[in-house]
């Protein structure tokens, strides 16, 4: 149980919430675990077999105060709002934004400057933990490459350059990536990025690991209220939800590569764990499935310091915080959009 950003988050299973007057009680097995005065929280985030009493419930919808519910897993299941909901006006905001003609930019900037910081940082430790500085050096070199990229997001003029900038980060990234593997040879290898479908093991696992995440990301965008298909970084099409995709890109690096990294170095995934598809698609079997939804969920658990807020959180809340700063960002109470960094 944490409040951040005036947002309650409880993820105890089995835990109650109820209203005391003017107090919000957190009640575990009959026993009270915490105490918040009501108009100190702005909504609430409740993941699993979390209660609310009808008479919380009633109370938050009369004051407009936003419930949202989640899966134990992270997927958006229903959200709770009264008669008189701000969320239109945020919507109207994003929409706003988005025909702006410098806003798009200015968002995409700093969603890419969150993802070549968080690349940088999977190379740099990977250049640091190598064997042999055969090994070290291409990592070094990218890292290198990606710190010029970074310097030279703050000159682009069009969202267009952005985009540029990305696709560049990501292809030395992935250039580099073979580097950081230490798993069997002749399963693991990894020639470049390439998906639908994945045509070998790694890439199957980044996929699967990259749909996890963007589940995430979209349950959270869907829990504050944002239209998950309108986006910034990545263009606008039927079905598409760009905004989760905007979103995912600072969190790859941080919940989708080291994962895949961890599971292949430490050999928790064999050749065992995938499956060979006609037509030369590679996919995770249920047994790989398995291992990998297990090691998600624990990795979802770690305890970090969020750079921004400076408060340790479980990992899992990142999507979630990191769209309530988009949407306070959008509401302008923040100057700009303040991207997720991992350390």
């Amino acid at each position: 149980m944490k409040t951040l950003l005036n947002t309650l988050f409880v993820q105890t299973q089995g835990a109650c919430l109820r209203l005391d007057h003017e107090t919000l009680k957190v009640e575990v097995e009959g026993r009270t675990q915490l105490q918040i005065p009501l108009h100190h929280l702005g909504s609430l985030v409740l993941f699993g077999d979390v209660f609310c009493t009808p008479a919380l419930l009633a109370r938050c919808a009369a004051d407009g105060r936003q419930v949202a519910w989640f899966s134990v897993h992270g997927r958006f299941q229903a959200r709770v709002e009264g008669p008189v909901s701000g969320n239109v006006l945020l919507r109207r905001a994003q929409h706003e934004a988005l025909g702006d003609p410098e806003r798009p930019r200015e968002i995409a900037r700093h969603l890419v400057a969150g993802k070549i910081r968080n690349l940088r940082t999977v190379l740099l430790r990977g250049a640091r933990e190598a064997d042999f500085p055969a090994t070290a050096e291409p990592l070094s070199r990218a890292a290198r490459h990606l710190a010029e990229l970074l310097r030279q997001l703050p000159e682009t003029r069009h969202l267009e350059e952005v985009r540029g900038l990305e696709g560049d980060a990501s292809c030395r990234y992935f250039a580099a990536f073979p580097h950081l593997l230490k798993g069997e040879g002749e399963v693991f290898t990894f020639t470049g990025r390439n998906r639908r479908p994945p045509l070998d093991p790694v890439n199957a696992l980044l996929s699967f690991l990259y749909a996890l995440l963007l589940n995430d990301c979209v349950g959270a965008i869907q829990g504050v209220g944002l239209d998950p298909q309108v986006g910034f970084l990545h263009a606008l099409r039927p079905g598409r939800p760009s905004l989760g995709l905007d979103l995912m890109e600072e969190l790859r690096p941080v919940l989708g590569d080291r994962l895949a990294l961890t599971l292949i170095n430490r050999r928790q995934l064999t050749a065992g764990d995938f499956d060979r598809r006609p037509g030369g698609a590679v996919l995770l079997n249920d047994r790989g499935r398995k291992t990998v939804l297990v090691a998600y969920q624990e990795r979802k658990q770690q305890e970090i310091t969020h750079p921004f807020l400076e408060q340790k959180v479980p990992l899992g809340l990142v999507p979630h915080l990191q769209a309530r700063l988009l949407a306070r960002h959008l509401r302008g109470e923040l100057a700009a959009y303040p991207p997720y960094l991992h350390h």
